[in-house]
């Protein structure tokens, strides 16, 4: 009995420690359970966890485990996760943006992967998906699809980007994927028919036909938007302006000092937007890599009104990609045509201007596919470099 005290004194280390590993998790979205997996480290009341998405994975900035009550913090995605662990398992909620709402959570330990099916269809490669409803004049998207036997990893991709990693396996006749990255929830069920076709039906209730882009063309569809013409500029003749604080208050303009005779990358976004994350890390880097060869990165950030008297989650995502180019607070998303009046036809979140050591416009490029867009991802990067290092090697005036 004398060991006791020391038992129990160990025993919130030890439960604490038992955290660390893979977790099969779920959040309950728009009444649909969306499985996932994450990570979780823990040193004694601390812990760490992960989101993926492809071979990206979003960390918590915060954490503790304090007598069976977990508490996690996402602050460059502006949520939390609180649970309770009872019998092995975590239920709680994750509470997220404005835009995302607050979710039913649940997980446990994550069970041993079973042999994938070797006699399920092959479905990988591109597909698309037509005669969409869409908000931002698309008429078609494209369905990107990875496959080794029985699991895959898909994408939807649309004009201001995709829909991160969907993963699953083939079962009962049809793929069921999912995908949740701490900002966005999908659950996807793709059945192959008969007719080479596949029928997608996303979150048990939006359904799709997805064909091969030859057959596409061949019955007369449009193809899907080219990011490369969904936004311009009114006059190209002329330069671009902006004119808004950074995120300590000091007016930041497209005729400062600092921008003069320099290729500029100009970054519209919102913390709130999951695409915008899926570029920060390539406009980060490509700013390290080029900067003392003559160029500059802006960001015209667009928030959610709540997050403008203190951009809170706005710093944290600039921290958390290590961003070291000028951030600017512009407004609300709603704003963001009347307060660049230059562009038009501009919706996509997030938009990237190329503009020559004139300050004109030379391109836009509305969206950005993540890493799981796959050959899609790593084209749109080298194209846009390759812009970068042309206009780079012009002329300064």
């Amino acid at each position: 009995m004398k060991c006791l005290p020391f038992l129990l004194a160990l025993a919130p280390v030890a439960l604490a420690q038992s955290l660390t590993g893979l977790w099969d998790a779920t959040v309950v979205s728009g009444g649909v359970t969306v499985p996932f997996r994450m990570e979780f480290a823990s040193d004694g009341s601390r812990v760490q966890a992960w989101f993926f998405n492809a071979g990206d994975r979003t960390a918590s900035t915060a954490g503790t485990f304090d007598n069976g009550a977990l508490r996690i913090q996402f602050a460059q995605l502006g949520t939390r996760l609180e649970a309770s662990f009872k019998d092995g398992r975590f239920d709680g909620t994750y509470i997220g943006s404005r835009r995302t709402g607050s979710l039913k959570f649940h997980a446990e330990r994550a069970a041993a992967a079973s042999e994938s099916r070797v006699d399920a269809p092959s479905i990988a490669g591109e597909w698309e998906l037509n005669k969409i409803r869409s908000g931002k004049g698309e008429s078609a998207w494209r369905f990107l699809v990875e496959q080794s036997g029985g699991e895959v990893t898909a994408t939807i991709l649309r004009v201001d980007g995709d829909t991160g990693a969907l993963t699953g396996r083939y079962r009962n006749g049809k793929f069921v994927l999912s995908h949740f990255s701490g900002a966005r929830a999908a659950l996807l069920e793709v059945e192959p028919r008969p007719d080479k076709t596949l029928h997608l039906t996303m979150d048990g209730k939006t359904e799709y036909t997805a064909v091969r882009p030859p057959q596409a063309r061949s019955e007369g569809l449009a193809a899907p938007t080219d990011p490369d013409r969904h936004t311009s500029v009114k006059d190209p003749a002329e330069p671009f302006r902006f004119s808004f604080k950074d995120l300590n208050g000091k007016l930041v303009s497209q005729s400062d000092a600092r921008f003069q005779n320099k290729v500029v990358i100009v970054s519209i976004l919102g913390s709130w937007c999951p695409n915008c994350h899926d570029e920060a890390p390539y406009l980060a880097e490509l700013y390290r890599s080029y900067r003392d060869k003559g160029l500059e990165i802006v960001g015209l950030s667009f928030e959610e009104e709540d997050q403008l008297a203190d951009p809170a989650r706005l710093r944290a995502f600039v921290k958390s990609y290590g961003i070291d180019y000028p951030m600017l607070v512009c407004g609300v998303p709603d704003e963001a045509s009347k307060k660049m009046p230059q562009l038009q036809g501009f919706d996509a979140w997030p938009t990237i201007l190329l503009l020559g050591r004139d300050g004109r416009v030379r391109q836009v490029h509305a969206g950005f596919p993540s890493r799981a867009s796959g050959d899609v991802y790593r084209e749109t990067k080298a194209s846009l470099t390759a812009n970068i290092e042309e206009l780079l090697a012009e002329t300064p005036r």
